[in-house]
């Protein structure tokens, strides 16, 4: 049986059951491998743009034996992907823009699609904001801590959204948040990050630039408003005793 990194089973778990996936940047096809083994989805269809990776998926899917189930495919993203082929386009360890690119590029897939399961590297806040734009709703956020990096995840479906405010977009909405903890480390850590740069900007005396002082101190206070809103929500499940 596969066994799967935190990081990427987490991935994994968000998608629904009895789906049909599309994984794009598949590398060695593990999360259709695990997927299929553990009788979660019907079928898959594991892509990536390099011959090298995509050759040792199919390695790893010959040997679990499920062929049948799990197609290979070398595409450049949605490119050989037809409209309808998959429910859920699944799209992890990239960076969010890269996403963005890659799920704008056909409409018609996009559209035929009916859920998204990501995991950004990087521009998170731009990915979710992007998300909006095109018509879908987030329904489901977590986040990972795994070999001293976090991961942020969240899938996405087809349907009128609510609106965010400026927190959400950069950390996500906290009802939707699996792993509370793990996020309040996370803002934690931009927090300290942030006190470090004003810091070293106060540090420099009357050479120190006014301007990057007052962007400082703005993005600490806006970051410990992020991280007491984490908290709170992590006091009120809580007092429900979830």
């Amino acid at each position: 049986m596969m066994k799967l990194s935190k990081r990427m089973e987490r991935v994994a778990g968000m998608v629904t059951e009895g789906s049909r996936v599309a994984d794009i940047g598949t590398d060695h096809a593990y999360i259709p491998i695990y997927l299929c083994e553990n009788k979660r989805i019907s079928s898959a269809i594991a892509i990536d743009r390099n011959s090298g990776p995509l050759e040792r998926a199919r390695e790893h899917i010959l040997e679990a034996g499920l062929s049948a189930y799990i197609e290979v495919r070398l595409s450049n993203g949605t490119a050989r992907l037809e409209p309808g082929e998959a429910d859920t386009l699944l799209l992890a360890g990239m960076g969010g823009l890269l996403m963005e690119r890659i799920l704008g590029e056909r409409d018609e897939i996009l559209s035929g699609t009916k859920e998204l399961i990501l995991q950004p590297q990087s521009d998170v806040v731009d990915l979710r904001q992007w998300i909006h734009m095109k018509g879908w709703e987030i329904v489901c956020e977590d986040i990972v801590l795994e070999g001293g990096k976090f991961y942020p995840m969240m899938k996405a479906v087809q349907g009128p959204y609510r609106s965010y405010n400026v927190y959400e977009y950069h950390y996500g909405r906290l009802d939707l948040q699996q792993s509370l903890p793990v996020l309040e480390k996370y803002i934690e850590k931009h927090l300290q990050t942030q006190k470090a740069i004003l810091e070293s900007i106060l540090a420099r005396g009357k050479d120190r630039l006014v301007t990057a002082e007052e962007f400082a101190r703005r993005d600490i206070k806006f970051i410990q408003k992020a991280l007491d809103n984490c908290r709170e929500e992590m006091r009120l499940r809580r007092e429900k005793g979830e």
